[in-house]
């Protein structure tokens, strides 16, 4: 199968040098073009990140060379590349029109970014929850007369550590009405370089602005349904979240209870729908979805971000510590790779699954 071209926009910054780390070798995406700020365009990109290439491994040597372009240059991308990646980092505003400049010029855009979440012809997607919400696309092309081009988006990383097994338990015939979760998210969830170290060293920040509003919204959308060209969000379950900053540095950990809306299935069978979980991206066999999707771990102290958040190539949702709850029906906690599951994996995943459907 001949690769299909990918460009990402914002790839200078921590979550474009993600995507540019995890598209090496990608066996259906290659990188043939990068775009960031003027001030890195006409650069190779190894010189534009000379200093702060934040990643483990070194600068792939098929994104070194590259010459870094100017990420409003919509004309120049739609030569280079046939897909694009968004992670540009500028106001809502200017990040939605750019990338519906970017989508009227034929070019799909998967985007890391929150300006088109609540756009309501946009899908959000966890792949392994809503790869339905890809039967928007024919609408959303309709209504703004794009012939190839799209606007798709991934949500917030700090549900995707626990969305996917309230999902399977719902899917299993175990409606849930009310949550609450409290989220120990880890420091690069704030972008490079994050919270200042004196802030962070023992210690524990109790606000992130906006994470709150985002767990306790967003999953509406995605266990919602699409009604007359357009998402109608979920009517439940309630959502309490409290979002926290802790010192780790990648890895965000949930600890949810949940109450059912009828009876609460025994935790054997809780723990056996969960193992055997499996959705559209499993099915379909994409090269970044993990399989298993859900990891139950038996150990009492776990799971743990240093141990299990590069679980299924850091994809994979780790859950653990499920008991009986005194106040709602059940709790456990769960983990996720904030920057891989949560942010540029994520994005590529969904953009899997766009080409697997036909989309792309």
């Amino acid at each position: 199968m001949d690769k299909m071209r990918v460009g990402v926009i914002g790839a200078t910054g921590m979550v474009g040098q993600n995507y540019v780390q995890l598209l090496q070798g990608h066996p259906w995406f290659q990188v043939t073009h990068l775009a960031a700020s003027p001030r890195s365009a006409g650069k190779a990109y190894a010189e534009a990140v000379a200093g702060r290439w934040v990643m483990d491994q070194e600068i792939p040597g098929e994104a070194a060379g590259l010459i870094v372009a100017d990420a409003g240059d919509v004309d120049g991308a739609r030569k280079a590349c046939d897909l694009v990646f968004s992670a540009v980092s500028m106001d809502k505003q200017a990040v939605r029109e750019l990338e519906e400049r970017y989508a009227a010029h034929d070019l799909p855009i998967v985007s890391n970014n929150s300006a088109h979440r609540w756009t309501k012809d946009v899908p959000m997607f966890i792949p392994e929850i809503n790869a339905g919400h890809a039967d928007i696309i024919p609408f959303q092309r309709k209504n703004r007369g794009w012939k190839k081009g799209l606007i798709a988006v991934k949500p917030n990383c700090s549900l995707q550590s626990y969305l996917t097994p309230v999902y399977a338990l719902i899917e299993a015939g175990y409606p849930v009405a009310s949550m609450i979760i409290t989220t120990l998210q880890a420091v690069s969830g704030a972008g490079y370089p994050g919270p200042a170290s004196i802030d962070m060293i023992d210690n524990i920040i109790p606000f992130i602005g906006g994470e709150e509003e985002k767990s306790e919204q967003e999953p509406l959308k995605i266990l919602g349904t699409i009604q007359g060209g357009e998402f109608v969000n979920s009517a439940g379950p309630a959502i309490s979240a409290h979002c926290n900053r802790v010192p780790v540095t990648d890895g965000h950990t949930a600890c949810v209870s949940l109450k059912f809306e009828e009876k609460s299935p025994a935790p054997d069978e809780i723990i056996e729908i969960w193992r055997a979980f499996r959705a559209e991206p499993q099915e379909l066999g994409l090269p970044s979805a993990p399989d298993p999707a859900i990891i139950y771990r038996e150990e009492q102290d776990r799971p743990q971000p240093r141990r299990d958040r590069d679980a299924g190539r850091g994809m994979a949702v780790t859950v653990g510590r499920l008991r009986e709850c005194p106040v709602f029906d059940i709790r456990f906690a769960a983990l996720s790779h904030n920057t891989n599951r949560g942010a540029a994996g994520g994005a590529i995943l969904s953009a899997e699954l766009l080409k697997a459907k036909g989309y792309l």
